[in-house]
């Protein structure tokens, strides 16, 4: 349900921008369904003419990490079918990211807020990316100043930033205006894909690139990496994208990716459950990275025998089976309700959410965008469904 994602009910589509390469900066708009009587995966690729075999392994294994397409995860599936029994099973846990540093981010953003401030934080990061990829907006990168410096240049800096985010709120203005005469022209026009590379596999998307005039464009870009946001001003971040604390825990994140000091393919090297502690620790070592935040990261590399306990769980265990749970006593609880599950007590835990989820607002891949905001727990004490 977050940025840059964009789940349609009716063609029962998922778009969103992929990067061609992981230390380049060029993303394309994706379009990802599974045709009628298929188990493959039908991907559209646009804002290109072709794709090199790099570019192409490169989108094929982040559509694979996002959607948890591999044999390991296949595995997965069916050992937890056979605990939990294949007629009870709803989802097989949350998808991921594209990148280790798309699922951290969103992990502190879902932190000590409600899931409506949530969404908007994720798309004003994408929508920030956006325009730091425009040409306009190529002044953009104020680093945030430190020792005698900073109060020299401290209201020459956030003069600068305000300027410049105005410039890029009359760029996105634009850019979105036009998205809709795009959007309206491809819908209309119908266009065939141009040309397709088949690949028999049932785990591997088949590609169909498309002319970069077909492309859908939404005024949002992708989900920003490291490099883009290691040299903001940390102040200009902040109230850009309504961060609040947040934004000094991401920029000092980007920041320890770029400089070397976290490496996220090292973390992502040993996935075994024997190496869940280690992995925790290390998690736990980065500034706002508590408990429930390293146990989130850690189940969206595929850890699920760890449930991330937070307000939203205690209400669960309360209205579902019938605790009276506390911050106290909620480990407890989950211990005695789950543990029969090993090692895939998150899962079970978030098939029950999600069927949960579904008394109340309907079928949730049939929910417009537009409701995704409601989904919280405010909102689960009547029966209705969202109309």
């Amino acid at each position: 349900m977050t940025a840059p994602n964009h789940w349609d009910p009716l063609s029962k589509t998922l778009r969103r921008p992929l990067r061609l390469s992981d230390s380049g900066v060029t993303s394309v708009n994706v379009q990802i369904s599974q045709p009628a009587n298929s188990s493959d995966l039908l991907v559209r690729v646009y804002d290109t003419d072709s794709l090199s075999p790099a570019h192409h392994q490169s989108l094929m294994e982040q559509v694979r990490r996002m959607l948890r397409l591999s044999e390991e995860e296949e595995k997965s599936v069916r050992e937890f079918q056979e605990i939990y029994g294949k007629q009870k099973h709803q989802v097989l846990g949350e998808s991921s990211g594209l990148h280790l540093f798309e699922d951290m981010v969103k992990c502190i953003l879902v932190c000590n807020c409600q899931w409506s401030r949530t969404l908007s934080m994720a798309r004003a990061l994408c929508e920030l990316q956006l325009e730091l990829q425009h040409p306009m907006a190529t002044e953009f990168s104020p680093k945030t100043p430190a020792g005698k410096e900073a109060s020299k240049r401290k209201i020459k800096s956030h003069e600068k930033s305000r300027k410049i985010a105005k410039r890029c709120a009359e760029i996105k203005s634009a850019m979105e205006a036009d998205a809709t005469l795009r959007i309206e022209t491809d819908e209309d026009l119908n266009q065939k894909p141009d040309s397709c590379v088949e690949i028999q596999e049932a785990v591997f998307p088949d590609f169909v690139k498309e002319k970069p005039e077909t492309a859908d464009r939404r005024g949002i870009g992708n989900f920003p990496s490291p490099k883009e946001l290691a040299n903001l001003d940390a102040n200009f971040l902040k109230t850009r994208c309504n961060l609040g604390y947040r934004a000094t825990r991401i920029l000092g994140l980007a920041q320890s990716v770029v400089e070397g000091r976290i490496q996220l393919g090292e973390l992502e090297r040993d996935l075994s459950l024997s190496n869940y502690i280690k992995l925790s620790e290390q998690l736990g070592k980065i500034n706002g990275f508590g408990p429930f935040t390293c146990a989130n990261v850690l189940m969206c590399m595929g850890f699920y025998h760890v449930i991330p306990s937070d307000s939203e769980t205690i209400r669960h265990l309360n209205q579902v089976h019938g605790k009276k749970s506390t911050i106290k006593s909620i480990q407890h609880d989950i211990e005695m309700i789950y543990s029969k599950y090993a090692p895939f007590q998150f899962l079970v835990y978030w098939s029950e959410i999600w069927s949960f989820y579904e008394e109340r607002f309907g079928k949730l891949s049939e929910v417009p965008n537009s409701h995704y905001k409601l989904i919280t727990a405010a909102n689960m004490k009547g029966k209705a469904g969202i109309r």
